[in-house]
């Protein structure tokens, strides 16, 4: 058990089976974890059923309600991490993201010296598509206001498309991410870095999702804006680092 996918669902009847499908076809040992927040739509339903065809490499966990991205990963990274697994990678359900790359930031960590590996839009050689102007213009301006405010060194701080060793999902200190939504993705990448851990960002072409409704919201994009500048100032008081428990 080397390597985990976790996919959070809301709603994603039209995609999921697809996904899930897309990721096993690859035969490169991956296993899926999804994470589905009460989706009224029947989400979790069409996992279950799957579960029957790939038995112990495809799991589902049901939560009660719409509780959020960020708690979804999290709740996913330790279970993850409780199951033994090196590598956890993070993924939409939506095909925005290439089930094709998770191979590139698999081999970014385990041949190239990343502890965290970035599916990043915001590197030569990425790219969007099918993006609105004012869906580029938020992304970019986000991106390039993260790096004003935090002086981290990654081109694409808010992707959702990430890899990370097991150590350094060990290290973080959970209780300290504190957003749900747009800064949750910054937060994570921003412990990381904080805590030394080296950040290697591929090249991904994302795709604005063909098939269901985006997340997207003026909230999530406003706790962005605010979230950035309250994580500059609480590192300055205080760290990212999971607390050793004495015996």
């Amino acid at each position: 058990m080397e390597k985990i996918v976790i996919i959070p669902t809301y709603n994603e009847k039209e995609n999921i089976a697809a996904i899930i499908n897309k990721v096993f076809s690859l035969g490169q040992g991956y296993h899926v974890l999804v994470i589905d927040d009460g989706s009224p739509d029947g989400t979790a339903a069409i996992v279950r059923e799957l579960m029957f065809i790939y038995p112990d490499q495809l799991f589902l966990e049901e939560r009660k309600g719409k509780l959020g991205l960020g708690t979804a990963y999290i709740y996913g990274f330790k279970w993850s991490l409780d199951k033994g697994y090196q590598y956890i990678f993070e993924m939409d359900a939506d095909f925005s993201h290439n089930p094709e790359d998770l191979e590139r930031l698999y081999n970014a960590c385990k041949k190239e010296g990343g502890d965290v590996s970035i599916g990043s839009r915001y590197v030569p050689g990425g790219k969007t598509e099918n993006w609105p102007l004012d869906r580029q213009l938020y992304s970019k301006g986000g991106a390039f206001y993260t790096k004003l405010i935090t002086w981290m060194p990654v081109n694409d701080p808010t992707a959702g498309f990430v890899c990370y060793k097991r150590i350094v999902l060990e290290t973080i200190n959970f209780d300290m991410i504190h957003f749900v939504g747009y800064a949750f993705q910054i937060e994570m990448k921003f412990a990381a870095w904080k805590l030394g851990f080296q950040i290697k960002e591929v090249a991904i072409t994302f795709v604005d999702r063909k098939i269901g409704v985006s997340k997207m919201s003026k909230g999530i994009i406003k706790e962005g804006v605010l979230g950035v500048l309250s994580i500059q100032w609480k590192s300055l008081f205080s760290n990212y680092k999971k607390k050793v428990k004495n015996s």
